[in-house]
């Protein structure tokens, strides 16, 4: 991790000199990671603002790599502003009806079993961190999800160790909510044991009647 900042750094300190390449190699590094983060942020359905919510974020970090101070790591720093270009997009979204995820489309087939139940799980989890409040899904997003430290995650999102732990306490009290449906539980169409009988049957084979 400690290769990896010196790296960056590196890479940052050329861009600031003039190297053309510098820039582009450091995107490249940690375009992947950025861009989930996005995407996680603002919710599955926003595929495309996520991705120009990093556009714009790698234009004001390129802009800005003068100003960088070095008190974090590069990628913390480069988080912060993807993050900040992602929450400033949710606060300047109109109320709108939420657009569903996309389902398979028409040449795939079905998900059998075990994949489908998982798919489904995973759409559900997607959907219930998209409904959390913007603050919330941010810091489970970069520590749950991205396993960033409390500490790292504080200096991403600007506010008190304290606070990310909070949002992320609270966050996951809300997850387990909306998520209480999937607990396990007997099968929507199971039999009922063999002791209780079906409504309208007559009397087991073999069965006396009364006494």
């Amino acid at each position: 991790m400690i290769a990896d900042d010196a790296r960056d750094r590196g890479l940052l300190e050329a861009h600031v000199a003039g190297d053309p390449e510098a820039f582009g190699e450091l995107v490249r590094l940690h375009r992947d990671r950025l861009y989930a983060v996005a995407l996680r942020t603002l919710g599955p359905a926003e595929r495309e603002e996520a991705a120009d919510a990093v556009q714009d974020a790698l234009l004001s970090a390129y802009r800005a790599a003068a100003g960088y101070r070095g008190e974090a790591r590069v990628s913390t720093w480069l988080h912060r502003v993807v993050v900040n270009a992602c929450l400033d997009r949710v606060r300047r979204r109109t109320a709108r009806p939420t657009v569903p995820l996309p389902g398979p489309g028409p040449d795939e087939p079905p998900a059998p079993g075990d994949a489908l139940a998982a798919r489904e799980t995973a759409i559900d989890v997607q959907e219930a961190l998209a409904g959390l409040p913007v603050d919330q899904r941010a810091a489970l997003v970069l520590v749950d999800l991205h396993g960033l430290p409390v500490e790292e995650a504080a200096q991403v999102l600007g506010v008190p160790v304290g606070t990310v732990k909070s949002r992320c306490s609270r966050g996951r009290a809300r997850l387990a909510v909306a998520l209480g449906s999937l607990a396990p539980g007997p099968p929507r169409n199971a039999a009922p044991p063999a002791s209780v009988p079906l409504p309208g049957a007559g009397p087991s084979p073999g069965g006396g009647g009364g006494a």
